[in-house]
Formats: C-alpha cells, sequence, structure tokens
C-alpha cells in the first residue's frame, strides 16, 4: 500500500530514471479524482493505445472520447520512447478487474492468478501507462519505446519500493482484455527487475560492506535468570450479531469496525468512509467478502451471515 505520488515526485522519478518527459497541457490537474477515489495506489498497469502518431495519441489519453473520458492513463509512451505525462490523479484506464489478481500484485507474488472476475475498481489502484501501437500483433515494438516501458514502470517501483511482480498488463487484470499485444509481460518484468537490481544509471550497486567482527566475548559461567514473558491477552472478537442487525438506518460502532476489516480484506468498496451508518456500500463491501470466501449466489447478497462474519474477525468495540 502507498500513497500516491504527487505531481512533482512523479516527474523527478521518470527523470531520475532517464526517461525524456513532456509535461503536457493541465496534466498536473487532469484527473478524475471527482469520480472515486485514487490511491493507495499498489501497482503499475501497461496498455496498448490501438493508435498511431504521437500527437493524435496523446491528446486522446488526455481528452477521451464520449464512451470513455479521459483522462485516460498517466503517461503517453511514444516509439521514440518519450513519455507525456497527461495525469497525475485517479484516470480512467484499469476498469474493473479480477480482486484476487490486486491481492497477487499487493503480496508481489511470482504468479498471477488467471484474471476471470471484474468485481474491483482498479483505476483507484494502478498507474498507468499508454504506449503508442495499434495492438494487432502486426505494428513493431520499438526497441527505444520498449526501454521506456521498462525505465517508467521501474521508477514508480524504484519510488514505492515495489519490485517488479507490482507491474503487470491490462490483459492480466481484466477478462476480455489483451494489451499489451506484441511482446510478454514476463519478459517485460525481467527486464525491470534486472534494472532495479541496478541505480538509475544502469550501473549495478554494490554490496553494502559488512561490518566488522567483534571479538567474541567469554560465556559467563553461570547464565543470568531469564524472566518469563506475560501471556499476551487474547484478542477478543465482536460476536455475530445476528442478520437482522443489519438493515436500513442501523447506527453502530460496530458497522465502523465491520467496515475497516472488509478494507483490509481488500474488499471495501467505499468511496467515502466507512462510516457507522449500515449503507449500501457496506453490504457491496461485504458481498465482496462473501464472494472471496467462495459463496455465490443469494449466500453472497451482502447481509453477514454467522460463518462469513466469524471469518471477518471484527474486533469488540
Amino acid at each position: 500500500m502507498a500513497t500516491p505520488l504527487s505531481a512533482d515526485r512523479l516527474l523527478r522519478a521518470l527523470r531520475a530514471e532517464g526517461l525524456t518527459v513532456i509535461e503536457h497541457r493541465s496534466w498536473r490537474t487532469n484527473n478524475r479524482n471527482h469520480k472515486g477515489l485514487w490511491g493507495p495506489t499498489h501497482g503499475v498497469m501497461i496498455h496498448h493505445t490501438v493508435t498511431s502518431g504521437s500527437a493524435s495519441s496523446v491528446e486522446l489519453c488526455y481528452n477521451g472520447h464520449s464512451a470513455l473520458p479521459g483522462p485516460l492513463c498517466h503517461g503517453v509512451i511514444d516509439k521514440a520512447g518519450t513519455v507525456y505525462l497527461v495525469s497525475a490523479g485517479r484516470a480512467n484506464h484499469a476498469g474493473l478487474g479480477d480482486d484476487n489478481v490486486l491481492q497477487a500484485v499487493i503480496a508481489e507474488r511470482a504468479t498471477l492468478p488467471p484474471d476471470n472476475e471484474a468485481d474491483t475498481d482498479g483505476n483507484r489502484y494502478f498507474y498507468g501507462f499508454e504506449a503508442v501501437n495499434l495492438g494487432d500483433g502486426k505494428d513493431p515494438w520499438p526497441a527505444e519505446q520498449l526501454l521506456a516501458i521498462e525505465r517508467a514502470a521501474a521508477a514508480i517501483c524504484r519510488a514505492h519500493d515495489w519490485d517488479e511482480r507490482s507491474v503487470i498488463g491490462h490483459l492480466e487484470w481484466q477478462p476480455g482484455k489483451v494489451d499489451p499485444r506484441g511482446f510478454t509481460m514476463d519478459s517485460m518484468r525481467a527486464r525491470i527487475g534486472k534494472r532495479l537490481d541496478q541505480d538509475p544509471d544502469g550501473v549495478a550497486e554494490p554490496e553494502k560492506p559488512k561490518p566488522p567482527t567483534k571479538p567474541t566475548k567469554p560465556k559467563p559461567t553461570k547464565p543470568p535468570a531469564v524472566k518469563p514473558k506475560p501471556r499476551p491477552k487474547p484478542v477478543a472478537y465482536e460476536p455475530f450479531p445476528g442478520a437482522a442487525f443489519f438493515k436500513a438506518g442501523r447506527n453502530s460502532p460496530i458497522v465502523t469496525a465491520m467496515g475497516k476489516r472488509l478494507v483490509a480484506e481488500g474488499c471495501g468498496r467505499y468511496s467515502v468512509g466507512p462510516g457507522p451508518k449500515w449503507s449500501t456500500a457496506d453490504r457491496n463491501s461485504y458481498a465482496a467478502w462473501q464472494r472471496k470466501l467462495g459463496f455465490t449466489g443469494s449466500d453472497a447478497d451482502g447481509i453477514p451471515g454467522k460463518s462469513s462474519w466469524d471469518r471477518l474477525k471484527v474486533p469488540n468495540v
């Protein structure tokens, strides 16, 4: 979990990685923050534009179109390897994707699960880069462009202390997507990982010198008495208050505690909150938790049951 980079920090990180960066128009304030939360950030997502030409592609990603308002990413990477910044906030690039993939990215797992669900807002959690390419499998990917993708992703990973497993393609996030098409994300992650083992100028980081070994002290003839550590107090959890408790108008600190646990489990669906008043956002968040546990149909209707409640472990309030 990380706080999104400010516009200045994003610009500095990209340029420190050796990229040519152009600040396009009012990119610092061009965002979709009025439509949802931006952050916490968890990773970087790579796309292709399905367009050609730098100027027209940058304008499209800055403005969007009638069916998809802009901005459509944070940066556009053209075939010469130049990065055009078009947003420093929430951008319309990732859409709804698979929460299991998000959890794997957060944990930086080596293998991603299949993206077979569309239940999580990726625009909140991912930086997005659109690379100018038709995406037909024939349009070439110049070496300068691939290097810029590698550098841009590495710059953000370096700024947040992430590794290369925090970088995914759109096709690994949202069912039905194919971008980026023309290279594999495994090969790109390998390049990013190698870069992160170097400093931004491409020089391998030196190993830290080992501290000098201290002379060993003679062992005491009688070991000092060890005081037993006090046993930690058992954690108390909120007992299941019954399904009837969760109804419209219910106002209770239990609802707030439940919401915080749902957010911690990656199931929060709140634009604001959570708060003490039971709401549709609470129900949608709890439904995501039920689905995460494997419940389906009416068993994942968002109304807590004892089994799912006990596994959520809501602390006493």
